[in-house]
C-alpha cells in the first residue's frame, strides 16, 4: 500500500481510567508508532471533555515530541477560533525551535467544544464575533515566515521558522479554504464523512499551487481497528459505538468498556445515526483491514490516512497500530 499512514490521538480517558493514564499512555503509544514506521503522530484540541486528555495540545506535542526523535508530531489538530494566533505562532514557533522538522501544524475552524467553554477560552469574543478563520490563519502563518522589514510584531521564537501549517476540516468551507491557500488539507471523515468525497474532488479541481505546495495534499482520516479476528475487532468497535451513541443523547464520558452486542443498546434510528457519523470505518481482522483499505484507497485516492483508533484497552490500541502498520508493508 503506497498511501502513508499517520496517527491521529485525544488522549482517551477510559472508563476506570484517569487524565494520567491517557497522557502517559499517549507519550507510549508515540514511542511505539515511531517504532512501527508512522509517518506523523497528531493529538487534537478539546476542551470540557470528560473522554479527552488532550485539551493542553502544545504542551502534551512537546512531551511527545521530547519522548520521540524522529516522527513528525503535531495538532490534528489546534482550534483556531479559540486562540490568538500570535500566541500559537509562538507555542508552535518554540516546539519547532526545540524539535527542528519535526512539527505540523494542522489548523481548525470549529471551537472544539461548548458555546459557554468556548467564551471561557477567548473571553473577549461574543457569539456574534465574525468569521475571522481566513484572516487568522493569514496572521498567524505570517507570524511564521521570515521577517519582514518593518514588521512591529514579531513571534518570538517562531519568526522564521515556517512550521508547516494544515488546514482541518469536516465540511466544504475548509476544503476551499485550502485549496485558495495552496495548503495540504486532511478530512474529517472519521466523524464526519458525508461530505467526504466531494471535499476531495473540490480540494483537488480548485487547488491552486503554492510555492512549499506545488500540488495537493490530502489525508483522510479514519477510524480503523485491527485484532487478530473479525470478532474480536467488532469487539473493540463497541466502545466507539457506545460512545457516538451517548453523543446521539448528549452525553459525554470516558471510553466506555466494549460489550458483547451493542444491539440491545440502541434503539433503529439510534442505530443509523451513529453508523452514519462511523461510515470511514475498517473494523476486523488483518485481512479485512487489508481489503478495506484497498478499497478506501481506490476510492479516496489519498496521499495519506490519518488513523484514530479509539478503544478501551490500550494495549489492544497499541496492538491494533502494530497489526496496521505491518499491512502497510504489504
Amino acid at each position: 500500500m503506497q498511501t502513508r499512514l499517520s496517527i491521529l490521538d485525544l488522549a482517551p480517558i477510559v472508563e476506570g481510567g484517569t487524565a494520567a493514564q491517557a497522557l502517559q499512555e499517549s507519550i507510549a503509544l508515540a514511542r511505539h508508532a515511531e517504532r512501527l514506521g508512522y509517518q506523523r503522530y497528531w493529538v487534537a484540541e478539546h476542551h470540557n471533555m470528560d473522554g479527552v486528555a488532550s485539551s493542553a495540545t502544545a504542551v502534551l506535542i512537546g512531551q511527545i515530541a521530547a519522548a520521540t526523535s524522529t516522527i513528525r508530531v503535531g495538532s490534528g489538530g489546534i482550534m483556531l477560533p479559540n486562540h490568538a494566533p500570535l500566541t500559537i505562532a509562538e507555542q508552535f514557533g518554540t516546539l519547532a525551535t526545540l524539535f527542528p522538522g519535526r512539527i505540523d501544524l494542522g489548523l481548525g475552524r470549529a471551537p472544539g467544544t461548548d458555546g459557554p467553554t468556548m467564551r471561557a477560552l477567548r473571553r473577549h469574543l461574543s457569539t456574534a464575533h465574525e468569521d475571522r478563520f481566513p484572516e487568522d490563519v493569514l496572521e498567524l502563518t505570517a507570524y511564521l515566515a521570515p521577517e519582514q522589514e518593518g514588521q512591529v510584531v514579531r513571534a518570538i521564537p517562531g519568526q522564521g521558522t515556517e512550521v508547516p501549517i494544515w488546514l482541518l476540516g469536516s465540511s466544504l468551507y475548509g476544503t476551499q479554504l485550502a485549496a485558495y491557500l495552496g495548503l495540504p488539507f486532511a478530512f474529517a471523515s472519521h466523524f464526519a464523512p458525508s461530505m467526504l468525497m466531494q471535499a476531495l474532488e473540490i480540494y483537488r479541481a480548485q487547488y491552486r499551487p503554492s510555492v512549499k505546495h506545488p500540488k495537493p495534499h490530502a489525508a483522510v482520516g479514519l477510524n480503523i481497528i485491527v485484532a487478530e479476528t473479525d470478532a474480536e475487532a467488532r469487539r473493540l468497535f463497541t466502545s466507539l459505538q457506545q460512545r457516538f451513541l451517548g453523543m446521539q443523547r448528549g452525553q459525554r464520558g470516558p471510553i466506555p468498556r466494549p460489550v458483547d452486542s451493542i444491539d440491545a443498546l440502541w434503539t433503529a434510528g439510534e442505530k443509523l445515526a451513529v453508523e452514519r457519523m462511523l461510515a470511514e470505518s475498517i473494523v476486523g481482522s488483518p485481512d479485512t483491514v487489508r481489503a478495506g483499505l484497498r478499497a478506501t484507497q481506490a476510492r479516496t485516492e489519498a496521499d495519506e490516512f490519518i488513523v484514530a483508533c479509539a478503544v478501551h484497552d490500550p494495549l489492544a490500541r497499541r496492538r491494533s497500530y502494530e497489526l496496521l502498520a505491518a499491512l502497510a508493508q504489504d
